[in-house]
């Protein structure tokens, strides 16, 4: 059996991607994580899926996606697991702030020039 294992926009996986690349349900993605009511970021364990660390109890579990690769070779046996890490969309923010890099550069390069 092969899993493919898709990254999200952050490089961190959501349930909803851990949920489709490791053809399991969402509630099973819930008990797999390593996550304790009473701790905000429990200590690594190697038999569960350990999400990434959170400020917050109210910040969604995220997942990086070699954890997600790890925890579906060694623990669910899976054999065949590829990780594939596709390029984010831009958001209009990140081209906002391209766009002022871009000219920040600009305005260096020509005071550069002039001195």
């Amino acid at each position: 059996m092969e899993t493919e294992v898709g990254t999200e926009h952050s490089g961190l996986m959501d349930i909803e991607a851990v949920q489709k690349a490791l053809n399991r349900s969402r509630a099973s993605i819930y008990r797999y994580a390593n996550t304790d009511p009473t701790c905000l970021n429990p200590p690594y364990n190697p038999q569960r899926l350990n999400p990434e660390l959170r400020l917050s109890k109210d910040d969604p579990l995220l997942f990086h996606p070699n954890e997600v690769a790890r925890f579906a070779k060694d623990v669910l046996k899976i054999k065949q697991v590829t990780i594939e890490v596709r390029d984010a969309v831009p958001t209009p923010t990140q081209e906002l702030l391209q766009a002022i890099l871009i000219e920040l550069q600009n305005i260096h390069h020509l005071l550069k020039t002039r001195n």
